[in-house]
């Protein structure tokens, strides 16, 4: 996949990668140098350990976090 900068620097995320990794329009991405080339992954979704793993609230808080950011749109 090989795609054109633009003149204020931006690239397009191919879709297929975009849907694999789960980056939706609006949501937040970090950058950094690897190497000789330049990585990039959703931002925020560290997974979660101990007690809150498996904890109900944080789904929910997942949920609103969701519509928010579509809400935002």
């Amino acid at each position: 996949m090989t795609h054109r900068v633009g003149p204020k620097g931006q690239v397009v995320i191919p879709k297929e990668l975009r849907d694999e990794l789960g980056i939706e329009a609006g949501d937040e991405v970090n950058f950094w140098r690897h190497g000789d080339h330049v990585a990039v992954r959703p931002a925020g979704r560290a997974e979660l350990r101990g007690r809150f793993r498996t904890d109900e609230l944080t789904a929910i808080l997942e949920a609103e976090r969701r519509v928010d950011r579509t809400r935002e749109r």
